[in-house]
C-alpha cells in the first residue's frame, strides 16, 4: 500500500469509530480523487499542440477539450481515472486520415483541466455537452473507467453509432472493491461508502440497478461494441472484459491481448488498428487484427 492510501485509510477507519457519518462522507469524497496526475508525455506534445483547445465547464471546475477536423463525423476518445485525452494520441492520425473529427478531453482532476476530484455524473455531463455541440457519434472509444462512464451516458441521450471499449470496467461495484482494497476499509465503512455511491451518483436507477452496471444498460442501447481487454491487465481483470462484452451478447466482440496490461494496451498498433478497422468498417473487420480474438462468451 502506498504511504498516501495507508494514511488514509488509518485515518478513515480510526474516525469512523468515533463518527460514522463523518467517516462516510470522508471516504466518499476520497474515491473520487485521483491521487495522482498524469502529464503530457513528449510524444504526445506535438499532436495535441496542434489541436483545437476549448474549456467545458463542469460543476465549477474546467475540463480541457481537444479536437482535430472540421467537427463532421465526429469521434470521441474517453479516457479513464488518472489518465488524460493525450494517452489516446495513436488513435488520432489514423482517426483523421478515414475522415472523421476527433475529440478527447481531460476530466476535472486530471491532464490539464482543473479540480481535485470528478465523477461520473461529471463524466456523463461532459459527454452531454460535448454530444449537442457535435451531434451524434459516429463512434465513442473509451478506456477503464471512460467505458463505464461512457455507457452511463448513452443511457441518458447521449448518441453514438458504435462503441469501443479498452481495459473497460462493467460494474461500478468493481470501483469501489478496488477502492477499498487500496484503501483498506473497516467493513461498516465500506457499506456507508456503497450506499453514498448509490444515493448521490445513481437515485435516478431503481435501488437494485445501484450501483450503476453497463449489464442492466446494455438492453437499452443498440449500437455494436467492440470490447478490448488484455488477459493479465491488473487493475481491470478480464472479467470485467468479458463480462461487458457477455451483456451485449451477438452485438459485442470480444479481444483478449496478452501482455499488455492496463495502459501499454493503449499504444499498441494491433490494438489501434483494431479500433479504427471496428470504427469505420464494424465489428466485423475488427476480428481481423492481430490480437488473439475471442467469441463473446
Amino acid at each position: 500500500m502506498a504511504p498516501t492510501e495507508a494514511l488514509a485509510s488509518t485515518a478513515l477507519n480510526v474516525v469512523s469509530r468515533v463518527s460514522g457519518r463523518l467517516a462516510g462522507a470522508g471516504a466518499y469524497a476520497l474515491f473520487h480523487m485521483p491521487l495522482a496526475r498524469s502529464r503530457m508525455r513528449s510524444s504526445e506534445r506535438e499532436l495535441f499542440g496542434a489541436a483545437d483547445v476549448a474549456r467545458l465547464e463542469v460543476e465549477g471546475k474546467s475540463a480541457v477539450v481537444y479536437r482535430w477536423g472540421d467537427g463532421t463525423r465526429p469521434v470521441l476518445l474517453v479516457h479513464g481515472w488518472q489518465s488524460r485525452g493525450s494517452r489516446f494520441a495513436d488513435f488520432v492520425p489514423g482517426l483523421l486520415e478515414r475522415g472523421y473529427s476527433v475529440i478527447t478531453f481531460d476530466a476535472p482532476g486530471h491532464g490539464d483541466a482543473s479540480g481535485r476530484s470528478t465523477t461520473i455524473l461529471e463524466y456523463r455531463h461532459m459527454l452531454s455537452e460535448l454530444h449537442r455541440q457535435y451531434g451524434d457519434f459516429e463512434a465513442v472509444v473509451a478506456h477503464s473507467l471512460g467505458a463505464l462512464g461512457s455507457i452511463f451516458a448513452l443511457l441518458n441521450g447521449v448518441k453514438a453509432k458504435r462503441i469501443a471499449t479498452i481495459s473497460g470496467v462493467c460494474d461500478f461495484d468493481y470501483l469501489i472493491e478496488e477502492f477499498c482494497t487500496a484503501v483498506p476499509l473497516r467493513a461498516p465503512l465500506k457499506a456507508q461508502l456503497r450506499d453514498r455511491v448509490g444515493e448521490n451518483l445513481f437515485s435516478s436507477l431503481p435501488p437494485e440497478q445501484r450501483p450503476f452496471s453497463a449489464v442492466d444498460a446494455a438492453p437499452a442501447l443498440d449500437a455494436p461494441l467492440l470490447v478490448v481487454h488484455d488477459e493479465d491487465d491488473p487493475r481491470i481483470l478480464v472479467d470485467q472484459g468479458r463480462r461487458l462484452a457477455g451483456a451485449f451478447g451477438d452485438r459485442a466482440r470480444l479481444v483478449v491481448t496478452n501482455g499488455l496490461g492496463h495502459r501499454r494496451i493503449l499504444g499498441d498498433p494491433d490494438v489501434v488498428r483494431a479500433v479504427l478497422d471496428f470504427v469505420e468498417h464494424g465489428p466485423d473487420r475488427a476480428a481481423e487484427a492481430g490480437t488473439e480474438a475471442a467469441a463473446t462468451p
